[in-house]
Formats: structure tokens, C-alpha cells, sequence
């Protein structure tokens, strides 16, 4: 095993397991996914994958009963019902809902999604991170808006 400081085996790069080991409990403690850092012609990255919270999927039974009286609504807006099937932030960020300004979004209301269709992406820090889809089902809500801030575990889509 090579010194830290000293020339690695065959000429290889020198590896600062301390620094390396720093980055990744950086990458826990901010919610990244990603850390690069330079010192000259060295380059160090460090990576992991994130994915977002298990999605628990819930069935509500038909209402039988004549629908609810229209209700005024209240002068501030109120926020959206928000059930057990909506995919939430990893992190502190903003969410982007399509891949570039003026490209189509990833996602749209009543489109079918399976695992691993990305659903949005979240900006940290100028590092994009990929907002997938943990489990099949039908997007049935966006709760966030373009270029939105978004704060840790705040609800993001709701995929029944």
C-alpha cells in the first residue's frame, strides 16, 4: 500500500485517504451527490448515488356519497393535499422540471412512469441531481413549480 504522501505503487497517483474520506462525510451532511475538488494537476471526485424515498402505495375506495358542496376558497391559497404516494426532496435545492429552459418536462399530470424515469431534477450547490421514480404508477400531482426552491423531504410529485 503506498504512503499518502509518498509515490504510490508502479508511479500511481497518490491517494489522501483522509481527504477522500472527509469528501464523503461532506456528501452525507449536505445531501450531494457529488464533490470534486483540485490541488494542481491532482483532481479528486467523490460520488454516490442518491435515489429518492421509498414510494408506499395507498388505495382510497370510491366515494359513493353525492359529490362535497363547493366551498369558498380561503385568501391565501391552500397547499395540496399531500398522501402517502409523493415522492419527496433528498435534499435542499431547485427543482427543475424539465432537462433545459424551453425543452418539454420530464413528466406530466396522468403520464405513466415506471422505475428509474426520472421525474425531476434538483440543483445543489451547481451539481444537478436526478429525481427518479422508485416504484411504477401514474403521476397524479406536481406539487412544485419550475426553478422552485425546494427544502429537505418537501413533497415534490405524487405517483399513485
Amino acid at each position: 500500500m503506498s504512503d499518502a504522501k509518498g509515490a504510490g505503487r508502479n508511479g500511481g497517483m497518490n491517494i489522501d485517504s483522509k481527504l477522500v474520506r472527509e469528501l464523503a462525510e461532506l456528501l452525507v451532511e449536505t445531501g450531494l451527490s457529488e464533490i470534486e475538488v483540485e490541488d494542481g494537476d491532482r483532481k479528486i471526485k467523490v460520488a454516490r448515488q442518491i435515489t429518492a424515498a421509498p414510494v408506499v402505495h395507498t388505495v382510497a375506495a370510491p366515494a359513493a356519497a353525492a359529490p362535497a358542496p363547493v366551498v369558498a376558497a380561503p385568501a391565501a391559497p391552500a397547499a395540496p393535499a399531500v398522501d402517502a404516494n409523493a415522492v419527496k426532496s433528498p435534499m435542499v435545492g431547485t427543482v427543475y422540471l424539465s432537462p433545459e429552459p424551453g425543452a418539454a418536462a420530464f413528466i406530466t399530470v396522468g403520464q405513466t412512469v415506471k422505475p428509474g424515469d426520472t421525474l425531476v431534477i434538483i440543483e445543489a450547490m451547481k451539481v444537478m441531481n436526478t429525481i427518479t421514480a422508485t416504484a411504477a404508477g401514474t403521476v397524479t400531482a406536481i406539487l412544485v413549480d419550475n426553478a422552485q426552491p425546494v427544502e429537505f423531504d418537501q413533497p415534490l410529485v405524487v405517483v399513485a
